[in-house]
């Protein structure tokens, strides 16, 4: 990617009809970076210098959005391999045990999760992260966006990541977004007590040639699995959680009490309770009963 963005700075120059030199001095940066940048030799360029030679050269936002891959090519292996297969999967199954899954992050919140990085090397380098993690979020507006299953764990509701506001507003698009036919979210409550995916999040990726791969990430790890005996067991215990997690409608009734302020964790549904509306919801919407976990995921959430 970094050479495709490289060629394509320097056919818009020669377009242009520009020279190294004469660009840096429009970007503001010397000649040997222009060089390197259409070389795709040396450091990546930053997301403030993609923007200068946007629109130094009138490219009309193609380098702008290019930059986000050319941006992960500096990621682990991995993790570019986890992105790209989340790219192309037709259906996305996430658990999530700290905060909202970077898919449905709002960009105040993305802000506060990715400022927390102890490594990070300034203001620069967060808003090449913030505009990465945003850019990844285009595919749910598009006409072929995935399936997408999230099951958030209570603490996600209960940790007031970057302050009231902007908790507030992540959880009002949470319930936004829930009402979309692609999107299903469920909360698992801390009465459940622990369970196999406790050490971190969990994603189960479903591709269009009905392959699977799994993705298991903690605070400074991550581990992507294509092998089938994996995959299946990370699969089960997916199932698991959303078996154990609450009906949709009472979760979105609890994400809601927690925006306004008013959620204290009790009042929480007995188990038989939520097994009766789960399947009351299922029924209305003509969907199949949940078996103890132990069925896929259906790929559309029950219907209100």
């Amino acid at each position: 990617m970094a050479a495709l963005f490289g060629s394509r700075v320097r056919r818009l120059r020669t377009e242009a009809g520009l020279t190294q030199a004469e660009l840096g001095r429009r970007t503001h940066v010397v000649s040997t970076r222009i060089t390197q940048i259409e070389r795709a030799s040396g450091a990546k360029p930053t997301l403030e210098l993609a923007r200068a030679l946007d629109e130094a050269l009138d490219a009309d936002q193609l380098l702008v959005e290019l930059w986000p891959y050319v941006y992960r090519e500096a990621f682990p292996d991995w993790s570019r391999k986890f992105i790209e297969l989340s790219g192309r999967a037709v259906s996305i199954s996430q658990y999530a045990a700290h905060v909202v899954p970077g898919l449905l992050q709002t960009e105040a919140y993305a802000r506060a999760v990715l400022s927390l990085d102890v490594l990070l090397s300034g203001e620069a380098q967060l808003e090449e992260r913030v505009a990465a993690r945003l850019g990844r979020q285009e595919r749910l507006r598009s006409p072929d966006r995935p399936s997408l299953w999230i099951v958030l764990d209570e603490a996600v509701l209960r940790r007031p990541i970057g302050g009231p506001q902007v908790m507030r507003e992540q959880l009002a698009q949470l319930l936004e977004i829930a009402g979309t036919s692609h999107f299903g979210l469920q909360v698992l409550p801390f009465d459940q007590g622990g369970h196999e995916a406790m050490g971190g999040s969990l994603t189960i990726l479903t591709l269009p040639d009905g392959t699977s791969a799994a993705y298991t990430e903690g605070a400074d790890y991550g581990q992507l699995t294509e092998e089938r005996a994996h995959v299946s067991r990370y699969t089960v215990i997916y199932d698991r959680l959303r078996a154990a997690a609450l009906p949709p409608l009472m979760s979105l009734d609890m994400i809601r009490s927690a925006m306004e302020g008013t959620y204290r964790g009790a009042n929480i549904p007995s188990r038989t309770e939520r097994r009766r509306v789960a399947q009351e919801q299922l029924q209305q919407s003509g969907g199949r009963r949940l078996r103890g976990g132990a069925g896929r995921s259906p790929r559309h959430r029950p219907r209100a």
